[in-house]
């Protein structure tokens, strides 16, 4: 496929790289351009087709892809924005599983690897854009344009417009495309390497583009235009075309038409292929979407509800030329143009009419010239150009159908392949007729270098939606979306007063933008100004009735009011206009249990549970309600469902262990309660209820270490304060009560402190404190007595009603044999001294045996491992006993 016309590089005054260093060249710039998003947060759109879009979880089969649009909702549903693209949505997925979770900077890597790949792509198309389709003897592609073909991948490598596609995530679409669109693009090339006989193709690779340009197309919409491309080219590249002559031909139905490239050189039939393919894949592509085009409102894409024909025509073609203006100064960049950001052209009086004469002025004279010039080269070039600057764009023209947007600078990732064409094709001309060539060149680079900061600068924007929504106000401050995506995320960081002044202004400018009245309801409902939130609710279902959550918050705020059966009918209405409303339900219930209509409230908040398994405050109120009532049986059942469906949510295992304490199950309930704390260390309720627990099983140190750690952290802790005054109270009268000769305390042991056994001697150690036996003892409770451990330990556990009345010795001791007592005991770790109630058996002391039973200090434990409960129980220890189980001193052990 030789090429005869002029060389695009004669005349350019530019770098002359080898296409290896020319790669790494662009692909090492335009990493610099957008190497500072890589550690950006998930921003704006990135929420909804990422964060909230369940198709990406594992627990989502991949069917489900291939019948899902780009935010996982179902294509057949009306509310579907018919966004097909599974293949963008499996490498999301894939981002996820690799990360393991929603980590934003796996997701921002792969879009700079993309763009930089894609970019380095762009220097072979180039070449074969601007340079011709030429192959050596051996079948290698020739560049024949090596310093234009760098020169327009550098352009695109680092144009400003392109920060969308890079930054955002959700430009990861636009990437894939592209990619893909690029590969469609070269495989069809292939098709034509040269052979003995030179007009050959190959039918493979011809199918090979077509595939490839389906895969384009299930990354984005847009792909499909490659197959027209590739027509294109075919006519004008492979086929050397003379479109204009062809005309001519075709008008005088020339004879000679039969003998034109046409029909010699295979062209209709590889464009039949074409065609087919892409009539095929629209088809699929049909019959999946299932209905008609996506419902888009006015705010979205104002023009195209103009009543008028000719409004319509104006303020399109206006949209174009705003498009084209930022292809050519990408400075003022937005991330959302639609709501009154680019106001409609009414009127022909209008000066913006301007912008449309100067668009059609330089297309009809770029097309003029690439129809009529003599010159093949030229045609050729400006053609392309033309054709990648116009074809790709065509789905975004509304032409076809309403899109959802006024300018979206994602759309014009790949015309802008066009516009470099053209930009290099002029600079080519301009270094022909210079005198001083290198002025010329010095000018580009300095363009280049601009566009690389403007570049930077816009990717540290897109890092945060901070940052984002700010810098859209000096550009689009008419934009109504722009004023409520700033307050949207000043009322996430909690600055409530800030964001109701942007809502407020959303509000002003579009006085129907129901969203930011929601939002802004919502804010003012907060802070108790309910009359205003219940107008402006009101105001935003009266212009969108089908808003379900507007009816939700109205009712919410009907609560607030105590007009009940108001409240009722707007709960019920949200969830007519949405069926699957877990959060409806959910204050439904709240509703309910307000009126004490007990049953209903459970049954609101059980659908809550079925619609949304994770509902945590649905579940928590069910098991509080059951509990209050009395109903601790349900409750209990209530939350053990809940904990195996959400087993780390700790505010259920703080309310499944309230239920579990008042049944008397302390064991459990200590247990949930302790992981909870683990889990949310600074609950002063957590902390307090804990102490209750002990406070009622009997374990009053661990129960006064726990009221202190509860009022620390909230010093007007409902209840605590009292409880723990309490608990004081009652200490200080058993310590009375317990006093033996005004300074001794009553201690029953049980294991080897007792006569004959291992460690009396500490008992009899005046070294360590006094103590006198007073009398023999069994426990009136039953409790389990274990021998455990790999020391065979005697170990009383703290479970009341289980095991033996367990017989001891009675001491009275004085505080320091009771310190001794402590330590030796490893309490309160290893074992927790608590008052227990002993029946006297046998009683030498002085005083107290006609009483029959004493409260006394007992070394007892609640920290063993469950396994230790299932061990033989005893009612009597002695370590040279039958069991065989001698225990080991602590200076013999290892």
């Amino acid at each position: 496929m030789a090429q005869t016309e002029l060389n695009l590089d004669h005349d350019v005054s530019w770098f002359l790289l080898p296409s290896y260093w020319a790669k790494m060249l662009v692909a090492l710039i335009s990493f610099i351009c957008f190497a500072n998003s890589y550690d950006g947060d998930f921003v704006f759109d990135d929420s909804e087709a990422i964060i909230n879009n369940k198709d990406l979880r594992a627990e989502t089969p991949l069917g489900d892809l291939w019948h899902h649009d780009f935010w996982g909702s179902k294509l057949s549903s009306n509310t579907s924005h018919k966004s097909y693209r599974p293949l963008t949505v499996l490498t999301f997925r894939i981002n996820y599983l690799f990360a393991g979770g929603f980590y934003p900077v796996g997701f921002h890597v792969i879009n700079i690897i993309l763009h930089c790949t894609i970019s380095v792509l762009m220097v072979d198309v180039f070449s074969i854009l601007l340079g011709g389709l030429q192959f050596s003897n051996k079948g290698r592609r020739l560049n024949l344009a090596p310093k234009t073909s760098l020169l327009a991948a550098l352009l695109f490598a680092v144009h400003p417009v392109h920060t969308e596609c890079v930054a955002g995530i959700v430009g990861r679409a636009d990437l894939l495309c592209a990619l893909f669109f690029l590969l469609s693009f070269l495989g069809y090339c292939k098709a034509f390497r040269e052979n003995k006989e030179g007009h050959n193709f190959s039918i493979f690779w011809v199918l090979v583009s077509v595939i490839l340009g389906a895969i384009a197309m299930l990354c984005k919409e847009q792909g499909i235009t490659i197959l027209g491309l590739n027509a294109v080219f075919d006519a004008l590249v492979i086929s050397k075309l003379n479109v204009l002559e062809l005309i001519q031909k075709l008008l005088h139905k020339d004879k000679s038409l039969e003998n034109s490239g046409l029909f010699r050189k295979g062209l209709l039939f590889r464009i039949t292929l074409l065609m087919s393919g892409g009539a095929s894949i629209l088809y699929i592509r049909w019959r999946i979407m299932g209905t008609g085009p996506p419902a888009f409102t006015e705010v979205d894409n104002p023009a195209s509800f103009a009543d008028s024909l000719l409004v319509r025509a104006i303020n399109y073609n206006y949209y174009y030329s705003l498009n084209a203006w930022l292809l050519l100064c990408p400075w003022w960049l937005c991330f959302d143009w639609s709501m009154g950001c680019i106001p409609l052209i009414k009127s022909v009086s209008d000066w913006r009419i301007i912008a449309l004469a100067a668009l059609w002025f330089c297309l009809i004279g770029l097309i003029c010239q690439a129809l009529c010039s003599e010159d093949s080269h030229k045609r050729r070039i400006l053609t392309l150009g033309l054709g990648f600057l116009i074809i790709p764009f065509l789905p975004a023209s509304n032409l076809f159908f309403r899109v959802g947007f006024v300018i979206a600078e994602r759309v014009i990732y790949l015309p802008s392949i066009g516009y470099c064409i053209l930009f290099t094709y002029g600079f080519s001309l301009l270094s022909k007729q210079a005198k001083k060539k290198k002025i010329l060149a010095v000018a580009v680079l300095g363009i280049l270098l601009i566009n690389v900061m403007r570049c930077a600068l816009r990717s540290s924007q897109w890092r945060s939606e901070e940052q984002l929504f700010r810098s859209a106000l000096s550009v689009c401050p008419l934009n109504a979306k722009v004023h409520y995506n700033v307050g949207k995320n000043l009322a996430d960081k909690g600055n409530q007063s800030a964001a109701i002044k942007y809502y407020r202004e959303a509000v002003r400018l579009n006085p129907k933008y129901v969203h930011a009245m929601n939002n802004l309801g919502n804010i003012l409902k907060e802070r108790n100004e309910l009359q205003e939130a219940e107008e402006l609710l009101s105001l935003a279902v009266q212009i969108q009735p089908d808003f379900a959550a507007a009816w939700m918050n109205l009712g919410i705020v009907q609560n607030s009011l105590r007009r009940f059966e108001e409240a009722e009918q707007s709960y019920w209405t949200a969830i007519k206009h949405r069926k699957k409303y877990p959060d409806c339900y959910y204050n439904l219930g709240r509703l309910y249990a307000d009126l004490n209509r007990h049953i209903d409230a459970l049954n609101a908040w059980r659908n809550a549970t079925v619609l949304k398994p994770e509902h945590s405050l649905a579940w928590n109120n069910m098991i509080i309600l059951l509990d209050n009532t009395g109903n601790l049986a349900q409750a209990e059942a209530v939350g053990r469902e809940a904990l195996e469906l959400i087993p780390n949510d700790h505010s259920l295992m703080f309310s499944l262990a309230n239920v579990l304490g008042k049944s008397q199950k302390y064991k459990e309930s200590e247990a949930l309660f302790l992981k909870a704390i683990k889990a949310n260390p600074n609950a002063a309720s957590y902390h307090g209820n804990l102490a209750v627990l002990y406070h009622r099983w009997g374990n009053l140190d661990l129960a006064k270490k726990h009221y202190e750690v509860s009022l620390k952290l909230d010093p007007m802790a409902p209840g605590t304060k009292e409880n723990y005054n309490l608990l004081r109270r009652k200490l200080e009268q058993l310590q009375k009560k317990a006093v033996f000769a005004g300074t001794m305390a009553r201690v029953f042991v049980y294991g080897t402190l007792k006569k004959g056994q291992p460690n009396y001697k500490h008992m009899i150690n005046t070294a360590k404190g006094l103590a006198k036996f007073q009398g023999r003892g069994r426990t009136v409770e039953k409790y389990p007595l274990v021998i455990a451990g790999k020391y065979n330990i005697p170990y009383m556990l703290n479970i009341p009603g289980t095991g033996h009345h367990i017989a001891g010795e009675i001491y009275s001791v004085d505080d320091q044999m009771l310190q001794f007592l402590d330590e030796f005991e490893g309490c309160p770790d290893m074992y927790q001294r608590t008052l227990m109630r002993i029946e006297v058996v046998e009683w030498e002391g002085k005083g107290g045996a006609d009483e029959g039973v004493l409260e006394c200090f007992v070394y007892s434990t609640t920290t063993y491992p469950p396994e230790w409960v299932g061990l033989p129980y005893y009612d009597s220890y002695d370590s040279s006993g039958k069991h065989g189980l001698s225990y080991v001193l602590r200076e013999s052990r290892d």
